[in-house]
């Protein structure tokens, strides 16, 4: 074999392990000076995702039970009648004879509501007291008394009619503890026959009164306040400064409910909700409250985008403090270039004995984070081979510690802002209003790398609500 086939055989063997080396890597390769990827962050982009707040403005049943018996008068019917009270045989003779009746029937409680579900439940106690008499001389010693009690039973079913109004949908009843019965010569006369319909008038006149005692209570009023509440930007933490600004765009009715003690109606308001680190972002002019939109079965969750910061500079001094044993590198650089990270690593060669001696070598890859321990992890270095065999070889080990000892642990700056979130998520507003909001699941969204250092995008998914009244 001639020396020059030798030669070329010799090479291409070098050349196989050159790539055999690369390829026990991990398919990571450096790349040299001239071929350095050039600095280019990721372009600023909003923090924003569609969320809902749900909005529940709730009155106190306490107090609409006032303002309706505010409506009750105390004397709910005036009995005065004559009636037929005796007629019966004696010995040979009908008798026939009338008696005059006169009593009243009051209220003598006040009117209690309570709520289960989407129903409102109500009482209101009733006395009634009835006497009667013979009405003429022969049957005046006729005479007999009784007095009886009921409960008015309520039942409401509320209902939020496009024009934010509040339909009650009352219906009522009541039963006697016992009825009343005039006990006269040993006949036993029905006395609630000329009592219930005053009754009845009278209750018939309190749902009318009902249904305007509800609408007072104005729910479009306290939802447009409602409405205007969200546009104010919140301040999630302190240092570094990160506020959560609201847009909504739509509004929905979720439903009346009640409960032992509230009537509450709850709107679910959708928009884009926006997290931005630094100044107070500007204030955003307040749209009219929309129409109303179909019903949704229950406001939504309310997610928010929490960002966790990695800077440069701690990557860099993790790298170097890691691979500093052995004096194996002289400088390492770390910069964002076209949605990769890349590590520039100085690596000084046996002949090297400057401090400024060395070849640059650059691998570019990602951060990739573990959801469930909240670390980040270099992943996937990749790059593209140099022409020094040597400076690849020593690599190797460097590429190792870089895989299975660079780590970032952001768990505890995530439960601070988490914990510093949900605090911030719960205070008083204006005009009677308060929020209340608590964030629990968080998933990772996205990972950005603008010039600044890495964000670690987190999704935030909880609740959020405005509420007015108790």
């Amino acid at each position: 074999m001639s020396a020059y086939l030798r030669r070329s055989v010799l090479l291409r063997r070098s050349q196989r392990a050159g790539l055999a080396g690369l390829a026990f890597l991990g398919l990571c390769s450096s790349v040299s000076a001239a071929d350095k990827p050039p600095l280019a962050p990721d372009t600023a982009v909003p923090l924003a995702t569609q969320s809902h707040v749900s909005a529940t403005v709730e009155f106190g049943l306490p107090a609409l039970a006032a303002e309706i018996e505010k409506d009750i008068p105390r004397r709910l019917a005036t009995i005065d009648e004559r009636v037929n009270c005796v007629h019966r045989r004696v010995f040979f003779f009908r008798v026939n004879a009338n008696c005059d009746v006169w009593g009243f029937v009051e209220r003598s409680g006040p009117v209690s509501l309570s709520g289960r579900g989407d129903h409102i439940y109500g009482s209101v106690p009733i006395y009634g007291v009835v006497e009667g008499q013979g009405a003429n001389r022969f049957t005046a010693r006729i005479h007999g008394d009784t007095e009886a009690r009921a409960d008015v039973e309520i039942e409401s079913r509320p209902e939020l009619n496009r024009d934010w109004s509040i339909d009650l949908h009352f219906s009522d009843g009541f039963r006697w503890s016992e009825a009343p019965v005039l006990h006269v010569l040993g006949l036993n006369i029905p006395i609630a026959r000329y009592a219930e319909p005053r009754i009845r008038a009278q209750l018939a006149k309190v749902r009318e009164r009902a249904l305007v005692a509800a609408r007072r209570l104005d729910l479009r009023d306290k939802a447009e306040k409602a409405w205007r509440q969200t546009f104010q930007p919140v301040q999630l933490l302190d240092n570094p400064e990160i506020w959560l600004q609201l847009t909504p765009q739509s509004v929905a009715f979720a439903g009346v409910r009640a409960n032992t003690r509230t009537l509450s109606g709850s709107l679910e308001i959708s928009g884009s909700a926006e997290t931005s680190v630094g100044r107070r972002p500007p204030d955003v002019t307040p749209t009219s409250l929309p129409a109303l939109a179909s019903e949704v079965a229950a406001p939504g969750s309310f997610d928010v985008i929490l960002p966790v910061h990695i800077s440069y500079d701690l990557i860099r001094e993790k790298i170097a403090e890691t691979l500093k044993a052995g004096n194996s590198i002289r400088e390492v650089q770390v910069y964002p270039s076209s949605g990769k990270l890349v590590v520039g690593l100085r690596i000084p060669q046996a002949s090297d004995a400057g401090a400024n001696d060395g070849q640059w070598v650059y691998l570019s890859g990602a951060l990739e984070t573990d959801d469930n321990g909240h670390v980040a992890r270099l992943a996937n270095l990749a790059g593209v081979a140099g022409n020094d065999l040597a400076v690849a070889s020593i690599l190797d080990p460097l590429l190792g510690q870089l895989r299975e000892k660079i780590s970032f642990d952001y768990a505890a700056e995530y439960q601070n802002l988490l914990e510093a979130a949900n605090k911030k998520l719960n205070r008083p507003l204006k005009d009677g209003f308060r929020v209340e909001g608590h964030l629990s699941s968080v998933k990772l969204d996205k990972v950005y790398l603008p010039a600044d250092g890495v964000v670690i995008a987190l999704r935030a998914s909880g609740e959020l609500k405005i509420l007015y009244g108790l």
